[in-house]
């Protein structure tokens, strides 16, 4: 019986289609690393845009939720804490000037959202007549500004390190968040 012969299944390239060189492959990948280099710095920047925005947002939310607890508990003025705002632990079946139930967010109520540490600080007097909000990055990531409200509606925006009587301002052309330094 004469020997059968098995083609091999693939074939050899032609020379002139030997796929990508490695000069080619460098070249693309320096160009993805190149565009990568532009673009997660523009991320990290926007990202912590949205985190100082998110928290300017959450003090107009705490300075809301003060006018309504003074409302409503005149002998205590305003809360000195934000878990009295809050539910603190409570169904909310009984409201109480420890547990108010004004703002529903457990996030802001604890003093950590969105990488700000929020902390709100009442005059200490009873009934309370004033407060202020101080919201501080967590992190150089997220965010460049201190915001610091008050009982008359303020709200200033100060570099990590600067004195309370600094205040920050918005550019009017791109709206984006400066500080003084």
């Amino acid at each position: 019986m004469p020997a059968v012969r098995t083609q091999c299944a693939f074939k050899r390239a032609e020379p002139g289609l030997r796929g990508f060189s490695l000069v080619e492959v460098l070249v693309v990948v320096m160009v993805i690393l190149i565009i990568a280099a532009i673009a997660i710095p523009n991320l990290v920047h926007a990202r912590m845009r949205a985190n100082e925005a998110a928290a300017a947002a959450s003090i107009k939310t705490i300075q809301t939720a003060e006018v309504m607890y003074n409302t409503t508990y005149p002998d205590v003025g305003y809360s000195g804490s934000l878990p009295n705002l809050g539910t603190h632990g409570s169904a909310c079946e009984t409201v109480s000037s420890t547990n108010a139930c004004i703002i529903m967010d457990d996030a802001l109520t604890s003093g950590l959202k969105n990488g700000f540490i929020f902390d709100l600080v009442g005059d200490g007097n009873i009934p309370d007549k004033s407060y202020s909000i101080t919201a501080v990055p967590e992190s150089s990531v997220s965010g460049r500004c201190r915001i610091i409200a008050n009982q008359a509606g303020e709200m200033r925006f100060l570099s990590p390190n600067a004195a309370t009587s600094a205040v920050g301002s918005r550019s009017q052309g791109s709206g984006t968040l400066t500080c003084e330094l």
